[in-house]
């Protein structure tokens, strides 16, 4: 719990909303003022009455009674009222009424955005990485590589080619339409809800929002409540660089989730579990709200016996710790031929000593679990007799080495749920055969699946016969660094793809437009119709 000194007391809540979401808990305006709420609510409180100010005490229930002794009176209830679905009812449509003024769709007004977002985020880069490091654990490297820098990387890609990617693509007309001109326009969606999940907490929330404006659309942002300081620093980005009408953001926990998704929106953008993900199509259907999904699976390594191991060992270790294995993109298990198996092992273990140090926990550049009760749901998945390397813990920081799992049958445990943790089975194989059966018989439609051969064949052959949303031969993740290719899911694993180009056409409409010429009018399409039929099917035929 948190007890909030308040310094003022005279309220306003923030632009665009009705009512104030924290309950004032002492009766006389001249006395301090406190309110005690948990600290996963926090960013509510400072968001939504932003002219609020207070100094933090941190208790537990049993410093309460002293502090009862000295005559404070913190209330042990929850002081935050839910906030209504009035509120982000008044909050979506706001933003609604703010699309129709049709400023989002002009190409400064994009570019401006787009500028000022990227120049808020190397403001504070070194703030967003601080508080990476609190929530996750990231080191600063891997804050930059896959959080901000990424950001920066897509605005910059963004700004370069964003008057081109608006322009009408000229395409060809049909003889039928002749005489015209066809062209594709790209229409922004509207109003789009995104939801950012927790692993890449500030990447995941910004990357779908710069495609968003950059097509010219108004945004709800709902980041993730299990990285609270991540999410108080998107909180302030937004509110200090955008209308609440053009980008807005609504902290908060399932409730306030299920709130939004009963809203009318234009487009839905979510990422994180395929569970959570079916719920979010479910509640999109009943308003007929497109979405993209970007969920995750059990995405397979696969290392052939013609495989550079070395290189084939540095590339999955990098792949698959990083960020501590919280990462939907990662090699969820590794499929090695057992004709190298042995060998991969150790060569696996020795990659990890390097990249970590025996002792991992004392490593500066290693990860944490983001909460308890993942730590625990990873902890359950480890198998103690048959850890190769790592296995070890500390539940006081949410530590879990670097692990590798053999002798791993697809009945286990492990092999029934996507891992996203830093455990990593390996089955071994030993016909083309053997790689289908495995893939099919665990959950459908991988989000990734590498393959490391030096066979052009046996790359061909796995890639073509086996469904996933993307890929790398002879690498892992780095699919992901690369805007001129797609990212998405297929099937289970996701449906919609961006980055890039793919990001502005995701979030934009391809309107059709035809344009006719009016001095010259076919009379073959008008009634009657005789004798005209033999000439249409010589045309279409």
């Amino acid at each position: 719990m948190i007890q909030l000194f308040c310094k003022s007391i005279d309220l306003v809540p923030r632009k665009g909303f009705h009512g104030i979401v924290a309950t004032i808990l002492h009766e006389s305006k001249s006395n301090p003022t406190f309110l005690t709420c948990p600290w996963e609510k926090i960013n509510l409180v400072k968001y939504y009455c932003p002219n609020l100010t207070f100094s933090l005490y941190f208790f537990n229930r049993g410093m309460l009674d002293s502090l009862n002794k000295i005559n404070f009176k913190p209330n042990l209830e929850d002081p935050m009222s839910v906030i209504q679905n009035s509120t982000i009812k008044a909050l979506v449509d706001n933003q609604h009424n703010f699309f129709r003024t049709r400023v989002t769709q002009g190409y400064e007004f994009r570019k401006k955005h787009l500028e000022r977002l990227g120049y808020a985020i190397k403001t504070h880069e070194a703030r967003i990485h601080r508080a990476l490091k609190q929530d996750l654990g990231k080191p600063e490297f891997e804050a930059y590589a896959t959080e901000t820098g990424i950001c920066l990387n897509e605005i910059a890609l963004t700004l370069k080619h964003l008057k081109d990617w608006m322009r009408p693509r000229r395409v060809k007309t049909a003889l039928l339409a002749q005489p015209g001109t066809s062209n594709i326009l790209y229409s922004p969606l509207g109003v789009n809800l995104v939801i950012a999940p927790y692993n890449y907490p500030f990447q995941l929330a910004m990357a779908p929002l710069i495609a968003a404006i950059a097509a010219g659309n108004c945004v709800v942002l709902k980041p993730s409540e299990m990285t609270p300081r991540t999410s108080e620093i998107i909180c302030n980005l937004v509110q200090t660089n955008f209308d609440p009408g053009f980008v807005e953001v609504v902290p908060g926990e399932v409730e306030e989730t299920r709130i939004l998704l009963s809203q009318r929106f234009d487009h839905i953008f979510f990422t994180g579990s395929s569970r959570v993900g079916r719920l979010v199509m479910q509640a999109a259907a009943l308003n007929l709200t497109p979405v993209t999904l970007e969920l995750g699976g059990k995405s397979p390594c696969i290392v052939h016996r013609d495989a550079n191991l070395e290189i084939a060992a540095r590339r999955v270790v990098r792949g698959k710790f990083i960020n501590a294995g919280q990462t939907c993109v990662a090699p969820d298990y590794l499929l090695v031929h057992s004709d190298v198996k042995s060998i991969f092992l150790k060569k696996l273990a020795n990659r990890i000593i390097l990249c970590y140090g025996k002792n991992a926990i004392t490593s500066p550049d290693y990860g944490r679990i983001v909460n308890d009760n993942h730590f625990q749901r990873i902890m359950g998945l480890i198998d103690p007799a048959r850890v190769v390397v790592g296995g070890t813990s500390d539940p006081s920081q949410r530590f879990i080495a670097p692990t590798v799992m053999d002798r791993v049958t697809i009945d286990d445990d492990i092999m029934q749920q996507e891992i996203f943790g830093p455990v990593l089975p390996v089955l071994e194989y030993e016909t083309m055969d053997d790689i289908y059966n495995i893939v099919e018989k665990l959950p459908a439609h991988p989000l990734a699946c590498y393959v490391f051969s030096n066979s052009r064949k046996v790359q061909n052959t796995l890639t073509a016969n086996i469904q996933f949303g993307g890929g790398c031969i002879n690498n892992s993740l780095m699919h992901l660094v690369n805007h001129n290719l797609p990212f998405g899911g297929v099937g289970l694993s996701g449906m919609g793809a961006y980055h890039g180009f793919s990001g502005f056409e995701q979030f934009s409409h391809k309107k059709a437009i035809l344009k006719s010429s009016p001095w010259l009018d076919l009379p073959m399409f008008y009634p009657p119709y005789r004798k005209k039929l033999s000439f249409l099917k010589k045309i279409l035929g």
